[in-house]
């Protein structure tokens, strides 16, 4: 049999400035993940770990108890496995399987929590931190698309509300202002407002009041900006 992959790359040639990818039945049936690109087609498990070896972070949520310590390899072990699943949901987001890109996002959030409670070093500890807003941000964008594809744009609203206050609560008030994902989805969420039918007008003022009451202050200046854009 020959090793030449010529004829099998030929049948998918690459588009240069586009992310190609596609899903495929794999020999026993299972579904599997493909992307191709420059110098080849790159493989994925739809479900489980992306490359088909048992899940580092599923082990070690089987195992976790409060006096476990994890040590630089195993954190660098965690961190390649994040890479992977990362390249999973960017995939997934792009076939429209927002449950599974939210599952993925969630894993690596996971990841990060792990690290960040039982990792020895401090270096590893805070590692991947910088990455919370972008993953967080996926996540959102994904149950929000969900929820529209179920032509349901007052759930999705909901979602990026949560997702905006808790990226408030990460970054703090100056840093949402200088952030890309706050940006991306404000414009969501401004696309979205203006879906919604004139009878959500009351439920959007009822949010603002129990907001306020609560003194959660992000949440009322974003359902005050919604309640503006519903005037216009």
């Amino acid at each position: 049999m020959s090793r030449d992959l010529s004829d099998f790359l030929d049948e998918w040639p690459r588009e240069p400035g586009t992310f190609q990818v596609r899903q495929v039945e794999g020999n026993d049936g299972r579904p599997l993940i493909q992307v191709r690109i420059d110098m080849g087609i790159a493989q994925m498990e739809v479900d489980g770990r992306p490359d088909g070896m048992p899940s580092i972070l599923d082990r070690l949520d089987h195992e976790q108890e409060p006096s476990m310590s994890l040590d630089p390899e195993i954190c660098r072990e965690l961190r390649s496995e994040a890479v992977l699943v990362h390249h999973r949901y960017v995939a997934l987001f792009q076939l429209k399987q927002f449950e599974k890109v939210a599952r993925d996002v969630q894993h690596n959030l996971r990841i990060l929590d792990i690290c960040g409670r039982f990792a020895s070093e401090e270096r590893d500890r805070t590692a991947m931190e910088h990455l919370r807003p972008q993953i967080l941000t996926m996540g959102v964008r994904a149950e929000a698309e969900a929820a529209m594809a179920r032509k349901q744009p007052r759930e999705a609203m909901e979602v990026i509300d949560r997702g905006l206050a808790e990226l408030t609560t990460i970054l703090g008030p100056q840093g949402i202002e200088h952030s890309n994902e706050v940006q991306l989805l404000r414009g969501m969420r401004d696309l979205l407002v203006r879906r919604l039918p004139p009878a959500q007008r009351v439920e959007l003022e009822q949010r603002l009041a129990q907001a306020l009451e609560k003194e959660n202050y992000e949440l009322a200046a974003i359902l005050r900006d919604e309640l503006r854009m519903l005037k216009d």
